[in-house]
């Protein structure tokens, strides 16, 4: 199962990826969370310490795995460079376990990848995401930024469920269109919201009627409790019960509409 979330910022797009990877991890699946936010938040949400963080670096800065890998080093001019770099071994030798179950890996993003050149740590960091969204059998979990930048159209067949989160809020739900039509016509087949900090029936309404049509998973509470976990760097699954179980509801509902992962 491929998981890939997105939404504008501070909707709380990595509290719900976070919380996914970890129900997952707590299931007994295999799971690879990938932090392909540029801002690198989601240790903090899935609870690792300060000598985990840093510990853990993005990919886009390894400059010499992207040399060694495809035999140009980041900003060289010129020169030729292997266009299907070996990737298979990158999770378990640079990513962090947590757990028994989970493995996290940061992919960072250049300034070069930014801007979509075809440049050796974009084409590294392209290859890396096409195998761990259609090479491997691991639940696969990614947070990604506000946008679906990270994605070509190898990768998205790969994406199971392409989650938007959304808040009450115009801003939030234009860019949820903007980005479900942009999946769509990248070939993503199953693109679902989740409407995150709902205080009342009538912020859900709004996000109801906001999505015109865009199927709704669930929906997540506004807790206190999950602001207080942010601010003071702790994992917000592990704070609020709450969030646990509105969370897993949406778990459920994906399984529902797609099917349980298999390992």
């Amino acid at each position: 199962m491929k998981i890939a979330v997105t939404g504008k910022g501070g909707v709380g797009k990595t509290t719900l990826a976070a919380t996914l990877a970890r129900l997952y991890g707590e299931e007994g699946k295999k799971v690879l969370a990938i932090d392909a936010d540029p801002d690198a938040n989601l240790a903090s949400a899935l609870g690792v310490a300060a000598e985990g963080l840093a510990a853990l670096k993005p990919i886009a800065e390894m400059s010499w795995l992207i040399e060694e890998r495809t035999g140009q080093r980041p900003g060289a001019p010129g020169g030729l460079y292997r266009l299907n770099p070996r990737v298979d071994d990158i999770p378990e030798e640079f990513g962090l376990r947590i757990g028994n179950n989970t493995v996290l890996l940061a992919t960072g993003k250049s300034k070069e990848a930014a801007s979509g050149c075809y440049c050796p740590e974009n084409v590294l960091l392209r290859r890396l995401l096409k195998h761990l969204m259609t090479e491997r059998d691991e639940v696969v979990v990614i947070d990604m930024e506000a946008g679906i930048e990270h994605l070509t159209r190898g990768t998205a067949r790969g994406v199971d469920a392409f989650i938007v989160v959304v808040e009450p809020g115009q801003r939030s739900m234009q860019t949820a269109r903007l980005v479900r039509g942009m999946a769509l016509e990248l070939g993503v087949q199953k693109v679902f919201a989740v409407a995150n900090k709902i205080k009342s029936g009538a912020d859900l309404q709004f996000v109801e009627k906001a999505l015109e049509g865009m199927p709704l998973l669930g929906a997540i509470s506004y807790d206190p409790l999950v602001i207080e976990a942010d601010i003071g760097g702790q994992a917000p699954f592990a704070a609020s019960e709450k969030l646990r179980r509105e969370v897993g509801a949406i778990k459920e509902e994906i399984e529902r509409r797609i099917g349980r992962p298999g390992n």
